[in-house]
């Protein structure tokens, strides 16, 4: 009996549409990286901004997305106060996680941040109603063990990087709860079937909120700043690649679903492992290669055994209820089909 697919299941499953799928997986994947990379380089050039870093990302987002809402003159099919609410949230959890690198290594800062899929599970299950299977569950606590792994080795027994790295993970795993929160609200938003004003009104309210901020939180590290044209260009670099991410995140998830979405960004991982070996010059200990493998081993059992879900209910009727945002992909195809 053999356990290998066969040459049918080959040719029904892997075809150019799977191909260009892994491929634009691997562009968001690279984006995300990118972001991680330039953050941890802001952290190492001394300056010490991250709510700013990510305004120059709202700021591309309100204004290429804006201009485009504004052409087609449509109003808004979601409250505003919803969009403040949801970009109130996403600059905490991105503030939060840009400012670990200041206290942690990245290979600890990205591999923590797959933490977000445990706070999703806990809180769709307990607000919004979701159910999930029992091997579900079984991968997401392999991802938190593996997680463990992670403090374990910055806690000492092994030698995390960074100047207190349990400092920096603490502020990860805060990021997560906001990241979470944000993907929560993205996935109620989404739901009114229009992700670019979405991907818009999280970029007019993430700057609004992060401009009120900066002014409470930022002003003297920035006043301190000696600005170089490395910082500079981590900036840039930093921006460009969030509105990469924000913008084609929801692309992928639209067209993939669960399985290759986080499959792909999960190399995003490696290649902080990369990055700290031959850029920083960093020695990584054996435990971030397990903590990655029984992260890996989790996802996969986690999204193979995903299941389509339908609406419970409309929101339409009042009652805000879960569909996981990849599952929403069906729709999404059949919505194209029409039009």
């Amino acid at each position: 009996m053999s356990f290998l697919p066969s040459p049918t299941w080959w040719r029904r499953h892997v075809n150019m549409r799977t191909l260009y799928l892994l491929l634009l997986g691997q562009l968001v994947s690279f984006f995300l990286a990118l972001m991680s990379f330039t953050s941890s380089l802001i952290a190492n050039l001394g300056v010490d901004a991250p709510i700013t870093q990510t305004m120059f990302t709202y700021l591309l987002l309100a204004l290429v997305y804006g201009g485009i809402l504004l052409h087609r003159r449509e109003k808004l099919r979601v409250s505003w106060y919803w969009y403040l609410l949801l970009g109130f949230v996403d600059v905490q959890g991105n503030y939060l996680v840009n400012e670990a690198y200041q206290f942690s290594s990245i290979t600890s800062v990205t591999l923590l941040d797959c933490f977000t899929i445990a706070w999703v599970l806990l809180l769709t299950w307990i607000f919004l109603g979701a159910r999930y299977s029992l091997w579900q569950l079984f991968g997401a606590v392999l991802c938190v063990v593996g997680l463990g792994v992670v403090l374990l080795s910055d806690a000492g027994v092994a030698g995390g990087g960074g100047s207190q790295p349990l400092l920096g993970d603490v502020l990860v795993i805060g990021g997560t709860i906001f990241f979470a929160l944000s993907n929560v609200g993205e996935e109620f938003c989404v739901k009114k079937r229009d992700r670019m004003e979405v991907v818009c009104m999280i970029g007019v309210f993430g700057f609004l909120v992060s401009v009120c901020q900066i002014s409470i939180l930022e002003l003297k590290s920035l006043e301190s700043v000696e600005w170089s044209t490395d910082i500079i260009f981590a900036f840039v670099g930093y921006g460009l690649a969030g509105f990469m991410l924000y913008t084609l995140g929801p692309f992928v998830l639209q067209m993939s679903g669960a399985t290759l979405f986080n499959l792909s960004i999960l190399t995003s991982d490696m290649w902080a492992v990369v990055v700290r070996i031959f850029f920083y010059h960093q020695e990584v200990d054996w435990l971030y290669y397990l903590s990655f493998a029984i992260v890996v081993i989790g996802l996969i059992i986690y999204s193979v055994m995903e299941k389509e879900s339908a609406p419970i209910t409309s929101l339409e009727d009042g009652n805000p209820s879960y569909q996981i945002l990849e599952d929403e992909s069906a729709i999404c195809r059949n919505e194209s089909l029409v039009s």
